[in-house]
């Protein structure tokens, strides 16, 4: 009995919350969701662009786009709503005081069950509002590019998100027309050979593969491209070649380029790194003419010695990533995960660090 009063409060507290409203004064009615979807996409293109995943014309071209469906979006909202009378606001709270229980009870007997499980989490994030709400605003934008099939900006900022919606075959159309309508590019080049490529499960097939050679011809240190043509010759079996092109990409590539680890770990996976993973490139050109036993042992050395540095000053996340590295290139498997772990723990208090960490652990092929 106590349990069901407890219950009992709960509602009346519940609904107190959502009636308290209706007893003062009605001020200007909040934004649509439209209008909140609109600052949600904006925000997102600004975090794609800080971490490099978009390049920054086409961020400023959706920014435009987005910005203004959103002002269209807003000056659709509907005005203030009229004040309600204060005798109705208290019939309507008296009513629901009494109503709703009686109806909750009433439903809640034929439907309800206390053993019932819980939804997996799965299956609540596939029902989210604000997918469905992105997948309309495709929808639109695919009938206004109907409409008007010469728009370059609008399949400019179409194609990159139906790649991210995975629907790599339309993607591939769009980009396609951006090339038509926007005119050529390196970049839009490369985007539209990693949609062929992801199209075909992630090979780089011949018309991939010509893409980026079409890229690599107007933009030579086009970093997409150059990665993509490495790939192409590792999958081709040419790990050599592979390396060659990941090594040149990384000696141009900025200290800071967040594709830095992806291509890293490329160039370990082919054995491009040898032995050497750890070291620096002025090192690695040092120790050619070394004996592969003396050379072995000196890159031992540096690693422990990395990792004792590390276990004296956590923060450096780049580090922590090069020893990971070093371990799984040298076949130490069981050392890379305590590592990892190692490093998650010393980064733990300092979440963007932690962020960088797991995104780089990722591309290792160590989840995080």
């Amino acid at each position: 009995m106590t349990l069901w009063f407890v219950f009992a409060l709960m509602t009346v507290a519940a609904i107190f919350a959502v009636l308290w409203p209706l007893g003062r004064s009605s001020g200007a009615q909040g934004q649509g969701s439209e209008v909140a979807v609109y600052k949600d996409q904006l925000a997102e293109i600004e975090r794609d662009l800080a971490a490099g995943l978009i390049p920054a014309p086409e961020a400023e071209a959706a920014r435009v786009e987005i910005s203004r469906r959103l002002l269209a979006a807003a000056a659709s909202e509907p005005a203030m709503a009229p004040k309600s009378n204060l005798k109705w606001r208290r019939v309507a709270a008296v009513l629901a005081l009494a109503g709703l229980p009686l109806v909750a009870v009433g439903v809640y007997m034929p439907l309800g069950s206390p053993k019932l499980q819980d939804f997996p989490l799965a299956q609540r994030e596939r029902g989210s509002g604000m997918a469905q709400s992105l997948e309309n605003l495709v929808v639109q934008v695919e009938q206004h590019l109907e409409k008007n099939p010469t728009d370059g900006r609008g399949w400019n900022v179409l194609a990159p998100v139906l790649e991210r919606l995975g629907r790599f075959d339309d993607a591939v159309r769009a980009y396609r027309n951006s090339l038509t309508y926007n005119g050529e590019s390196a970049e839009r080049r490369s985007d539209l050979g990693e949609a062929i490529a992801a199209a075909a499960g992630g090979v780089v097939t011949a018309d991939a593969k010509a893409e980026f050679e079409r890229a690599h011809a107007l933009n030579a240190d086009d970093p997409k491209a150059n990665y993509f043509l490495g790939l192409a010759a590792e999958q081709d079996g040419r790990k050599g070649d592979a390396a060659t092109i990941w090594r040149a990409l990384l000696a141009k590539a900025p200290a800071d380029a967040p594709w830095r680890a992806l291509v890293q770990s490329s160039l370990a996976r082919v054995g491009g790194g040898g032995a050497m993973p750890a070291l620096s490139d002025e090192t690695i050109a040092a120790s050619k003419d070394m004996a592969e036993g003396d050379r072995n042992a000196m890159v031992r050395g540096m690693v422990d010695r990395l990792a004792t540095r590390l276990k004296q000053n956590g923060d450096d996340v780049e580090g922590w990533l090069r020893l990971v590295r070093a371990y799984l290139v040298m076949g130490e498997r069981d050392k890379a995960m305590g590592a990892s772990a190692d490093a998650q723990q010393a980064v733990a208090g300092d979440a963007e660090r932690l962020r960088q960490l797991n995104d780089g652990l990722r591309t290792l092929g160590l989840g995080g």
